[in-house]
């Protein structure tokens, strides 16, 4: 039985579709975004610290943001406009030291911070002795909290300022206490000018409680095995052992109703999970525009005032040359363009001064009439005359026919075709020529051959047995293998003896 085999499955060109786009709140809009990327020497760690810091910057920030050494800072300054990214944090690792830029997207400032020490997320929790991290707290912004940034200087009060518009800001009177699962710690030393970051998770437990009613209102039920009702779980609730002891400073009171016994208007207590990761830095210099602006302020560096106003002169100057030659690049370019539809115009007959769409300009018209004169009439007779002046004999009849013929239709050839009309060469075929060489040959063979004999028609027609000198000739084995005295005689020049019968001795 024949196999049937799959018939062919026939594309069918459905409708396109095109999916509805949702736009995104206002509230989502218009919170700031980060960009968060390394440059510099490549380090497993930093890249890992990077990841942690966006991280820690989420859910308004590119968390899967693929970056490459090809990509310029440039290249993401362009993204920032249609990602509405506010801020880009750059970690950049030299061989001397590791720095974390902040760049106030597109046009700067630019705070560069250098980094003494860190540490990854994974370590600071590996470290915890109670390990707490809630995957559900990364979908809501992080509450940001700065301590000591209120000192003089107009350095502070801009780090302050960026560092809090790097995260959404809070509404008092609207916010809810569900979505604050999370805080940013940044933690100002006036004497060593180094910035501590930490990162926290915050939970509440409720306060004045039995010790079993609190394991089962924040759903930490230990093993009831021991107990024959839940009742004597209740009363012996003291005899279980608490891990954490409550700090009365951490004592709050809730305006708001929340999860896992929590109520308004009661005690909780504050508790705060570190997560990572850590990073204690040092602020270096801020610059004015997009990392190669004015510097502002510098931390170790102090020039004076006449120095400020040369340097900026000078990028003043330097600002105004980049201008021009972008002017003049932009007018070149507008130029060549100019000039080539011009070209173009001329070229292809449409346009141009004084000439309609289609019709042949003046030029066109002089090219051709000089192409006319050139050519002229041609004619037989002017051959003939000149060959009788050079000749001077008539000319055969046969010598000019091919140019009476001249005025044939030449045949209809379609476009794009390979036809020529130019006669193809013969093709040569010479088998018949070689085969009378290799006759010549042959016969040329045998006369050599029959030259030599006594005999007449060759060696082919001597007697059995008569040998004549020429018939070894050329032949090493009688020309030098033959011994003097032995049994065939006496041989010179490879020849036998004559009168005597040769016989060819064999060597043994």
């Amino acid at each position: 039985m024949k196999k049937k085999g799959r018939k062919p499955r026939r594309k069918q060109n459905l409708p396109k579709v095109i999916a509805p786009v949702e736009e995104e709140p206002a509230a989502v809009k218009n919170a700031p975004h980060t960009f968060v990327i390394r440059r510099g020497e490549r380090c497993s760690s930093v890249g890992r610290l990077s990841r942690d810091f966006r991280r820690m910057m989420e859910p308004f920030t590119a968390s899967n943001l693929r970056e490459r050494r090809i990509n310029k800072v440039k290249d993401f300054v362009q993204l920032s406009g249609f990602f509405h990214v506010s801020h880009m944090c750059v970690f950049s690792l030299t061989p001397q030291t590791l720095s974390l830029k902040v760049i106030r997207m597109p046009k700067g400032p630019t705070l560069t911070f250098k980094v003494h020490q860190y540490s990854l997320a994974k370590d600071v929790i590996s470290k915890a002795r109670k390990q707490y991290v809630d995957e559900d707290c990364f979908k809501t912004a992080p509450l940001v909290i700065l301590n000591s940034f209120s000192g003089e200087g107009m350095h502070l009060k801009l780090m302050a300022s960026t560092f809090q518009n790097m995260f959404p800001p809070i509404n008092l009177s609207t916010v809810k206490l569900s979505t604050l699962k999370r805080c940013v710690l940044l933690s100002y030393n006036p004497v060593s000018k180094l910035i501590d970051l930490r990162h926290y998770s915050v939970t509440l437990v409720p306060v004045n409680l039995n010790r079993g009613v609190k394991k089962i209102v924040t759903r930490n039920i230990p093993n009831l095995g021991r107990f024959e009702d839940i009742a004597d779980f209740v009363e012996k609730g003291h005899l279980l052992s608490e891990s954490e002891l409550d700090d009365e400073d951490a004592h709050v009171v809730l305006p708001q109703n929340l999860k896992r016994g929590n109520l308004a208007d009661n005690q909780s207590s504050l508790r705060l999970h570190e997560i990572g990761p850590r990073i204690t830095m040092r602020l270096m210099k801020i610059e004015d525009d997009l990392m190669t602006g004015e510097v502002l302020y510098h931390d170790y560096i102090a020039k004076s005032a006449i120095e400020v106003e040369a340097i900026r002169k000078k990028r003043a100057q330097l600002r105004k040359l980049k201008e021009q030659r972008k002017k003049n690049q932009e007018d070149n370019q507008k130029k060549k363009e100019r000039q080539k539809e011009e070209h173009r115009a001329k070229t292809s007959g449409q346009g141009g001064k004084g000439t309609a769409a289609g019709q042949i300009g003046e030029t066109d018209r002089q090219l051709l009439k000089d192409a006319e004169e050139a050519v002229g009439d041609i004619s037989d007779e002017d051959d003939r005359e000149y060959y009788r002046e050079e000749i001077g004999n008539n000319p055969d009849e046969e010598l000019f026919e091919s140019a009476r013929g001249g005025n044939r239709k030449r045949p209809f050839i379609p476009k794009g075709s390979n036809y020529s009309l130019k006669p193809k060469k013969p093709r040569m075929d010479r088998r018949k020529e070689f085969e009378e060489d290799d006759r010549l040959a042959r016969q040329d063979s045998k006369k050599r051959s029959g030259k030599g004999g006594d005999q007449k028609g060759g060696k082919f027609n001597r007697r059995k047995g008569s040998t004549t000198k020429n018939d070894y000739q050329g032949k090493s084995k009688y020309n030098q293998g033959g011994r003097k005295g032995g049994k065939g005689g006496n041989m010179r020049n490879g020849g036998p003896k004559s009168g005597k019968k040769f016989k060819s001795s064999k060597r043994k």
